[in-house]
């Protein structure tokens, strides 16, 4: 039971100074203010506000805080909201819990919440995961992370990224941008917001230049052949450069790329969703030079790694993101030629042969996404993209043998 409650009538006011000279007794002390508002003084020296009031002929309590975390000052305030709200026939105490479960509901919605729920549901690549939650960990949640995803404004989240713009960090901020838009969208699924505030930042931020990779074009390629062949360098990555000049993959899927993932009946590699950008399985032709450069790869692979392209030290790691890159820049290509880069050459070549950009666009890995078609088009354009990979493999194999004039017109006649 707790202590009995000694009632005080005091006809003045109380005082800031009173307050803060009253000591506790033996028992529960109430020394009432006005309207209701008293200060109620624990045998343990806690000094609790309270407010009693009638609501449908029910006496009740209504909770201020403590003094003096909470002032006279504030006390009486808190008072005459009550009597506010009794006015509007609505109870104070009823009217505190939903305000309270209000803020709980809003504490649990914050951006950084939401933005942390989000992306766990990704499926992004480990490597992209870090990098998107680095991102917003760096440059949105020190400023907004902690306000619910509902009260975000469009101004609020354009002058954190004109704070990232004024770095010079144009790219960064483009991205930011793009990354906010999905976590407002995936806060609209779940019923937390109603808009996406970034919409109607399109424009707002600098444009970011276009990036070109470095690449060679045709009158190249037989020199860089050459020197490729010259360079007493390791030799699984002097393969895997022109495995990925054949292929034209991305350096991630080269790197990463595992001999269970090659169907030499069907003589084409299976790179897994996971691993693709545009995280849609991915077919890849394997013409006879790419299949003889894998032979090669086979007798080089004495350490049985599951990796085509191993680690040159850990047979249990692929190899290293910049290996092929520093290989470039040993034989003479630094700022001249990505591994990148032969994406364009490819493609840039193949265009100028006359192969229909469709077929060229879907061996790039480039085709649009559709989230119906997403999970069976693989396999599009199949039977024309071997073709293509044929004629492309012929085309380098022919220039690594220092004949550039390729006739081109019977095989392009055959597959436009």
């Amino acid at each position: 039971m707790p202590p009995e409650v000694i009632k005080v009538l005091v006809c003045m006011a109380l005082t800031d100074t009173f307050c803060k000279k009253i000591k506790p007794i033996y028992k529960n002390k109430r020394y009432v203010d006005s309207g209701g508002l008293y200060l109620e003084v624990s045998v343990k020296g806690g000094k609790y506000w309270r407010v009693k009031y009638r609501f449908h002929n029910k006496e009740k309590r209504l909770s201020l805080g403590t003094y003096p975390t909470v002032s006279l000052k504030d006390a009486r305030q808190g008072r005459d909201k009550a009597k506010e709200l009794l006015s509007k026939n609505i109870d104070p105490s009823l009217f505190k819990k939903k305000e309270r479960y209000k803020d709980k509901i809003k504490s649990n919605n914050t951006f950084e919440t939401i933005a942390l729920e989000w992306h766990s549901k990704q499926t992004f690549t480990a490597k992209h995961s870090r990098e998107v939650l680095s991102r917003l960990k760096a440059n949105i949640f020190p400023d907004i992370g902690n306000i619910p995803i509902q009260d975000i404004t469009s101004p609020m989240l354009l002058e954190v990224l004109k704070k990232i713009e004024a770095r010079g960090a144009l790219d960064i901020a483009k991205r930011v941008r793009q990354t906010c838009g999905q976590i407002f969208r995936y806060a609209i699924a779940i019923g937390k917001t109603k808009d996406d505030i970034t919409i109607s930042l399109k424009g707002a931020l600098k444009t970011t230049p276009k990036r070109n990779y470095n690449h060679f074009t045709e009158q190249d390629l037989p020199g860089f052949f050459a020197k490729l062949e010259k360079h007493n360098g390791n030799i699984q990555t002097k393969l895997a450069i022109e495995f990925t000049l054949h292929t034209f993959a991305r350096t991630g899927e080269v790197r990463y790329a595992v001999w269970n993932e090659i169907n030499y009946e069907r003589k084409e590699w299976h790179i897994p969703a996971p691993r693709m950008k545009m995280r849609d399985k991915h077919i890849v032709p394997l013409t006879d030079q790419v299949l003889s450069i894998l032979e090669r790869l086979q007798v080089l692979n004495l350490r049985n790694s599951k990796y085509i392209f191993p680690h040159v030290n850990d047979p249990y790691k692929c190899m290293s993101e910049n290996t092929m890159l520093f290989t470039l820049h040993d034989i003479g290509y630094h700022l001249r030629a990505t591994i990148h880069g032969f994406r364009a050459t490819a493609s840039t070549i193949l265009n100028e042969n006359g192969f229909k950009p469709d077929v060229i666009e879907k061996q790039l890995a480039h085709a649009p996404r559709n989230s119906v078609r997403a999970s069976y088009n693989h396999a599009e354009y199949l039977q024309d993209r071997k073709e293509m990979m044929r004629w492309w493999s012929d085309f380098l194999t022919k220039l690594k043998l220092h004949t550039p004039q390729v006739n081109t017109n019977q095989r392009t006649e055959s597959i436009i």
